[in-house]
Order: structure tokens, then sequence, then C-alpha cells
């Protein structure tokens, strides 16, 4: 059985995305993928092709002003020919943030990536953990400290530098990149069986 094929679309304007963006990539080469890294901003002919190719396609940008970066944007809507063909469609799709606060909106970035999900007819793959640091005993190094269901989200201080990703953050981006890779292999298995 071949491997899943997983794709990161993402963009990073300072450079924290791209830490969660490699988190991903080696969740799910660990989780045995076949991994694409692709920077939206800079896309080409062929990484499109290669999203095409893709089991599942995980999104990734800032959270700016309470959506997606402006050139996160530029991509989803360049997408719209991948829609008029339903090119993605069956396709999983998942998501993952940054922002300086601890909120920050994030929430609604990655709504938004589950909106193009469910345009493109893709059927989207939830973070999958219980929160983390929600109670006395618990802590900030707890997976999914910031209590996101939806994607992985992370907080990192606008006054440091990508290496000031918190490890936590790091570590629940991992956590995606396997799961969307193990989901997406019972999805390939699923898919053959059906056909043979």
């Amino acid at each position: 059985m071949s491997s899943p094929i997983v794709s990161i679309a993402y963009h990073s304007g300072f450079g924290h995305t791209a830490v969660l963006a490699e988190a991903v990539r080696s969740g799910a080469a660990d989780a045995g993928a076949e991994v694409h890294l692709i920077k939206v901003d800079e896309i080409t002919e062929e990484q499109w092709a290669a999203l095409d190719a893709s089991d599942a396609i995980v999104f990734g940008s800032p959270t700016y002003m309470g959506t997606a970066s402006g050139a996160f944007h530029v991509f989803a809507e360049a997408s719209s020919k991948r829609w008029a063909g339903q090119d993605w469609k069956d396709k999983l799709a998942a998501g993952f943030t940054n922002s300086g606060s601890m909120s920050g909106d994030k929430l609604h970035t990655l709504q938004f990536f589950q909106t193009l999900a469910s345009q493109h007819g893709m059927n989207w793959v939830s973070l999958g953990l219980h929160p983390g640091w929600n109670t006395s005993t618990a802590s900030e190094n707890d997976l999914n400290r910031l209590g996101f269901f939806a994607g992985a989200a992370a907080q990192t201080n606008a006054d440091a530098g990508p290496d000031g990703v918190h490890k936590a953050d790091i570590a629940t981006a991992e956590h995606l990149g396997r799961r969307v890779t193990e989901t997406a292999r019972v999805f390939v298995q699923g898919r053959a069986a059906a056909v043979a």
C-alpha cells in the first residue's frame, strides 16, 4: 500500500508559521506520509499539481487582523480553478495558525480554512485533542495548551522571533501532522478496497 500524500500549503509572514509548517511536516513524515511543503506566496504550477495529487492538504497561515494573511487569501482565491473542476473533492483538509495573542481571533482563521475546504468538497480533520492547560494541575507545556478543537493554534509573543514559538505549540502541530496522515491512510486504504 502506498504512503498517503500530504501537502502543507502555508504562508508565513515572519517565520513563526513556517516553524509550525515544519512541525506538521515532521509529524506527517513520522507517520509515514510523503509530504510536500508549499509556500503559497511562491507557488509554482508543479506545486499546484502536487496539491491536486495529494490525499490531504493542510492549510496554514498567521492570523492577521482576525483572519488568514492576505497572501493566503490570494492563494485561496486562485484555488477557484480547482473548485470549478472539483479537483480537490473528497480530499482531507486540516489547518493551523499562529498569532501574538492567546486568542487573537485564531478561531476565525481556522473557520476560514474550514469554509475553504467545504467549498472544495473536502473532509475536515479536527485536532482530536482535549484542551490542555485548563486545570490547576495542568501546564502551559500541555498539548493543545490554547484549547482549540478545529485545528492547531499557536501563540508567539509579538516581539519574539521564530525561535520563540512555544514548544507545546510545535508538539501540537506535529500531532496534527500525524493525525492527518493516519486519517489519510484509512481513506486511501478504504478507497482502494471499495474499487477492488
